[in-house]
């Protein structure tokens, strides 16, 4: 096998990373890194795990804490399909027994990654393969004539005065790529007549998800979490389109309505009656959760919409921000009172949050 099929196998039993969509287990494993240690040496001397989601692969690694407790992790063991130091006591030093073998893989692209994946899935994250999806609740898509009814309810008179002055109006002909996946986001569109069809790549092929017709919207998510586009966006017939640039889209629709909380308001709008929201994936929820939270991975919050009670105030927490920032912009944008966690768990260590 080639190194990148190693990879991949290896991938898929190491979490949260088994989550991912077989297409993005790819992508990552040809930017993930292994590493080989000799026995007696410490792993992390010269390049430790800070920033990073660290496995070990193969042999046995003695790891000792800030409390000086100690603990021998042997590769292939249950304990080490998680990050090393991610859920535990922070390391205080380790040492290989025997040679072992580690794998590497950046936090930063780790999370990019996950929220591009889940913002473009249409399945349960634990499933084994796609199944049909409504791409209109994928896309957060709403009518023209409910603006007033939704989203831009919420925003001052003149914000949506202003809104609108700024759409462009474009005629597009029929077969005209409006989104490409894979590009970054500029604008955001709403479809004033014509039709689209949206597709995705799966396994190479482009697979149809669903057709886009007037008044429906699509572009946010791009928009929201400042990353690429998830699907494309090809025109069915010829139509007209309003769309708004990225820079309008942050100014009156994503930072008016994204509300961003530090750990102290979070924590006393739970105490009033908030509600946790966990974004990640469901490992990631089961193996360390904020008390009471309720787990909806950003992949299904479109499924939850009209299910999560819309008389209760939700507070998303992903690890970075990145995911729940997305799954906030989307609740808010169908009239639910949706907040984020500012900096997600990384940046509020359980130290902090006591």
């Amino acid at each position: 096998m080639n190194l990148q099929t190693v990879r991949l196998d290896i991938l898929q039993r190491l979490e949260p990373i088994r989550s991912l969509s077989d297409v993005r287990l790819c992508e990552l494993a040809a930017l993930c890194t292994t590493e080989t240690v000799g026995r007696g040496l410490d792993p992390f001397r010269v390049q430790g795990v800070q920033g990073q989601s660290v496995y070990l692969l193969s042999g046995e690694l003695k790891l000792t804490y800030v409390d000086r407790s100690s603990f021998v992790l042997v590769g292939g063991s249950e304990g080490s399909h998680w990050p090393l130091g991610k859920h535990t006591q922070p390391l205080r030093d380790a040492k290989a027994i025997t040679d072992i073998e580690l794998i590497r893989v950046d936090d930063e692209m780790l999370d990019v990654i996950m929220t591009w994946d889940q913002l473009s899935a249409g399945v349960d994250p634990s499933a084994n393969g796609p199944a049909a999806t409504d791409w209109r609740l994928m896309s957060g898509a709403f009518r023209l004539q409910s603006l007033m009814d939704g989203s831009l309810s919420r925003l001052p008179s003149a914000s949506i005065d202003e809104l609108f002055k700024r759409f462009e109006r474009i005629k597009v002909k029929k077969g005209a790529a409006i989104l490409r996946e894979g590009d970054a986001g500029d604008f955001y569109y709403i479809i004033e007549n014509g039709r689209c069809e949206v597709t995705r790549k799966v396994g190479g092929v482009d697979m149809p998800l669903a057709e886009l017709k007037a008044g429906d919207a699509f572009g946010e998510e791009a928009l929201v979490v400042e990353g690429k586009r998830n699907a494309t966006v090809c025109m069915q017939t010829s139509g007209v389109l309003l769309r708004l640039k990225k820079s309008d889209f942050i100014e009156l629709l994503r930072e008016p309505l994204l509300k961003r909380l530090s750990w102290r308001d979070a924590a006393q709008q739970v105490t009033a009656g908030a509600v946790w929201l966990d974004v990640r994936y469901p490992s990631e929820y089961r193996n360390d959760r904020l008390p009471g939270a309720v787990n909806v991975p950003l992949s299904e919050i479109r499924n939850a919409i009209g299910l999560l009670d819309r008389d209760r105030e939700y507070i998303a927490y992903c690890q970075s921000g990145r995911r729940s920032s997305a799954a906030a912009f989307l609740l808010s944008q169908r009239g639910y009172r949706a907040c984020c966690l500012e900096g997600g768990l990384k940046a509020n260590p359980v130290a902090d949050r006591c």
